[in-house]
């Protein structure tokens, strides 16, 4: 077991490193992006709109849009990470030595879960120039992001294990993830959306991440943050099995 951890600790540490050492390429960009929805959508276009389920428009969206960041961070990085591993050919160093799958997957989960909540950590201090954020359960909010960015960085995990070429590490972010993002709820309250669309925005898991992670803040939801909570966990138990399961038959991986 001690063995296990000194390999977990040595994949974690190789991640997080390199996630700082360029930190120019992993940290500003996404926080310089993040700022300039704050100051669009926050301040020029939410002064015209009021309040938003009893709160300031800015207050509102800033829980939203530091999600926003980790969950895009935390699946980016390890997508990029894990698949350039592949390309490079170094993977197959682990793969040839006693460590175990599951070691491996959480390492690079590990590198993904720091950078995206790095970036986070980051937004929501950006976020207090412009909003003065009030925080009405700190363990709840801290619990939803780091399930999330569990999630994520387990599902670019699988994506980077699938890719074939770079091109690759890009298409679910673009098509699927962002959309789902835009439409869960960080911009808006599903709660102002015809009976519907609110049933079809109840679909997307996503709003049931957002929301949970603006309960934490704000003390609101339009969904049970329980039942956020519960698929979170499922999320994580499933994406972790999938990823076990591809790397022990080798899919995507041994050539």
């Amino acid at each position: 077991m001690r063995e296990n951890l000194i390999s977990l600790q040595s994949i974690a540490r190789k991640e997080m490193i390199r996630i700082f050492r360029i930190w120019i390429q992993t940290l500003v960009p996404p926080v310089i992006t993040i700022t300039l929805y704050f100051i669009i959508f926050g301040s020029f276009i939410g002064s015209q709109l009021g309040d938003m389920n009893g709160f300031s428009y800015m207050a509102y969206i800033a829980p939203g849009l530091i999600m926003m960041a980790i969950i895009t961070n935390s699946y980016s990085n390890t997508v990029s990470s894990f698949f350039s591993a592949k390309f490079q050919r170094n993977v197959e160093e682990l793969l040839v030595s006693p460590t175990p799958n599951w070691v491996i997957i959480l390492g690079y989960v590990a590198g993904g879960m720091t950078r995206g909540l790095s970036v986070g950590l980051l937004v929501s201090i950006v976020s207090l120039f412009f909003v003065r954020l009030p925080v009405h359960n700190f363990l709840w909010a801290g619990l939803f992001a780091l399930l999330t960015s569990f999630v994520f960085s387990l599902a670019g995990m699988i994506n980077g294990i699938f890719a074939k070429k770079f091109d690759d590490i890009s298409i679910i972010p673009t098509f699927i993830i962002t959309p789902l993002t835009y439409l869960g709820g960080v911009f808006y309250s599903i709660s102002l959306l015809p009976d519907f669309w609110q049933t079809l925005s109840k679909a997307n898991p996503i709003v049931y991440m957002i929301n949970g992670f603006r309960y934490g803040f704000l003390g609101s939801s339009d969904i049970n943050v329980y039942s956020g909570l519960g698929m979170l966990l499922l999320f994580s138990v499933v994406l972790f099995s999938v990823n076990l399961y591809l790397f022990k038959k080798g899919i995507g991986i041994r050539t």
